[in-house]
């Protein structure tokens, strides 16, 4: 595979090489929905237009990369190797996007982004070995995540695992829990964990600091919002959250749209809830501090 040059160019930088990097991508023009379908047909044709194209779509998220990459600092690798295997990953998904599907191309790139960056960690980092009885469990279960993956543009439940390779859903939780792949993915949307959907859901108070992640953050929240949601509860949430417009109160929101203060804190919980049980909830672990 010919290698991107702009992935390559921030390698062994630091300082004010990375600086000068994070500027250039911010620079870069984003596109818009129809020019990446054209592209990713283009991809998907091949030849040297097809790998224009592939720089082109690389090019346009490689911010996105950044804000993924800045989740995992402080785990073993420094944010510009970081961001070097995060834009690996940025690649493949160019590589395997498909559009026909309905899925944007940052919402299904997210995961290959951050699986590159959590095998890098595994490996180069701070490596757990797991015992010899788990090794031959984890392989199947990778592998099995991995078809799943490309098949539904989602990773698996822990109870899809168990029915699709027979093997108990605790010892899946416990086997992929002490592989770093896997951290940091799931485990903060388990039963006994203490954050909630609600609790990393931006508000006023609470937005990022760097514009970038920020815009990355939308981008995701918002694309699982309107796969999950129905157009009703997306505006609620939306409004209640302040995603793209002014945060406003359950009074305000209801009387806007015809609905009690009651109704509307209702639909914005089982929103909430519809977005716990569904299979994008990985999407927004990364948000999670």
């Amino acid at each position: 595979m010919r290698q991107i040059k702009i992935s390559r160019s921030i390698t062994d930088r630091q300082g004010e090489s990375l600086e000068r990097y994070l500027g250039e991508v911010a620079r870069i023009p984003m596109i818009d929905p129809d020019e990446e379908t054209m592209l990713a047909d283009e991809i998907r044709k091949g030849g040297k237009k097809g790998e224009r194209a592939k720089d082109r779509l690389v090019s346009a998220n490689l911010r996105f990369v950044v804000s993924v990459a800045k989740q995992y600092q402080h785990k073993g690798l420094s944010l510009t190797d970081l961001i070097d295997e995060g834009n690996i990953g940025l690649v493949k998904a160019a590589e395997k996007f498909d559009e026909t599907r309905g899925f944007k191309f940052i919402s299904y790139a997210v995961w290959w982004i951050r699986q590159s960056i959590l095998q890098a960690i595994a490996e180069q980092g701070r490596m757990v070995r797991l015992p010899l009885n788990q090794v031959g469990a984890l392989s199947k279960i990778n592998s099995e995540i991995d078809k799943f993956e490309q098949k539904n543009h989602r990773q698996p439940s822990t109870e899809e695992l168990s029915d699709i390779t027979n093997i108990d859903a605790d010892k899946i939780e416990t086997t992929m829990n002490a592989d770093m792949r896997h951290m940091s993915i799931d485990a903060p949307f388990s039963d006994d964990d203490s954050n909630s959907l609600e609790d990393i859901l931006p508000s006023q108070d609470k937005t990022l600091s760097n514009e970038v992640e920020k815009e990355s953050m939308d981008v995701d929240f918002k694309d699982v919002f309107n796969h999950v949601l129905k157009p009703r509860e997306v505006t609620i949430l939306c409004k209640s959250f302040g995603m793209g417009c002014q945060e406003e109160g359950a009074e305000e929101i209801g009387a806007q749209m015809g609905l009690t203060r009651e109704r509307v804190r209702q639909i914005k919980e089982k929103s909430i809830d519809k977005i716990r049980r569904s299979g994008y909830k990985h999407v927004l672990a990364k948000y999670l501090g």
